[in-house]
């Protein structure tokens, strides 16, 4: 059975079968448990019996210090999106979906699909087989979507996750679990957009960043590999982080060791370095493929304030840096 989440009379939170003909008016009764916490950040972080990954605080502060500086300086604007690629008409809440009103909620109904929903506050996923789809969510604090540790098949797609532009937004989406599919979204207004060691990330409009003192300002963020026989996939997204600090994609070492990665037919632009590759303290990064993506010119000249791409293994078992080529005149881009 497939649970689908709506907000019910008096804006209670209520599930319902998705195959109900009563439709979740008032057909069911409202699982106030599943609905407790408050919203804005807060109830997430507050919530005594899930842990905070270090990922949440340091922010990958080990790698990205080598190029990131104390305070970060913006350009002038964000790359123009190549035809093709996600932007703001193909990503986000499509239009004319109507949304209701919520402040933060917390999912512990495995199976549960969150549809056609505008949040004040944050949605702390405690269960497994989550669906979050059609929802705008505008909240500040330290994540607007986290996947708790011990829960896995996380699904985002068709929504809009921004910082409110007054505070910090640090994370978008935040994955301590396991799985985790993100698809077709638009990040905005906020530090770091999507943090994950695993999944797939496919399709998104990641772009217009915002910078608050001790930020570092990632795209993607990686801080270690994914666990045994899992990946990690990042394919067909347009990052634009217009910020001499930190990348577009950023595969750390803070963790563990990277591995198992494939970044495809992106189009990637700014940063310190446009892509960190993976290199570091942990040992020789393997089976990382970096290919066919395209690189933006437009924010910086390098790619990035710095260059394209830093700590990549060149030599590493399995990997692979080919048919990564400039926006404009599709030469070769070498790492």
């Amino acid at each position: 059975m497939v649970l689908v989440f709506v907000l019910a009379a008096g804006g209670a939170v209520a599930w319902y079968a998705a195959s109900d003909p009563c439709g979740g008016d008032g057909c069911r009764p409202v699982d106030a448990a599943a609905s407790a916490g408050p919203g804005s950040g807060e109830g997430s972080a507050a919530d005594p019996g899930a842990s905070v990954d270090p990922s949440a605080s340091a922010s990958a502060s080990a790698s990205a210090s080598a190029s990131a500086k104390p305070s970060a300086s913006r350009t002038a604007g964000p790359a123009t999106v190549a035809g093709g690629f996600p932007n703001a008409g193909n990503t986000g809440v499509p239009s004319g979906k109507q949304l209701k009103a919520s402040g933060g909620i917390r999912v512990q109904k495995a199976g549960t699909v969150i549809d056609g929903m505008e949040f004040s506050g944050d949605i702390s996923v405690e269960a497994d087989n989550v669906t979050i789809q059609n929802v705008r969510v505008t909240t500040t604090g330290q994540w607007g979507i986290i996947q708790r540790q011990g829960v896995s098949g996380l699904v985002v797609k068709d929504s809009e996750i921004k910082g409110n532009g007054r505070e910090q937004l640090q994370f978008g989406v935040i994955n301590q679990g396991g799985m985790i599919t993100i698809q077709r979204n638009e990040f905005a207004v906020l530090s770091d957009h999507i943090s994950t060691n695993v999944g797939l990330i496919v399709d998104n409009y990641i772009h217009s960043p915002k910078f608050y003192p001790g930020d570092h300002i990632d795209g993607i963020q990686s801080n270690a590999g994914p666990g045994n026989g899992q990946t990690l996939i990042i394919r067909h997204n347009t990052i634009i982080i217009d910020y001499d600090q930190t990348a577009a994609i950023a595969l750390f070492q803070d963790f563990g060791l990277q591995h198992s990665a494939l970044i495809e037919n992106n189009l990637l632009a700014g940063g310190g370095y446009t892509v960190y590759g993976g290199a570091g303290k942990y040992g020789k990064s393997h089976n990382i493929r970096v290919v066919n993506n395209v690189f933006s010119r437009q924010v910086y000249p390098k790619g990035g304030n710095f260059g394209p791409v830093a700590y990549w293994d060149n030599d590493g078992n399995g990997n692979e840096w080919s048919g990564n080529v400039w926006q404009d005149t599709k030469e070769p881009v070498t790492p």
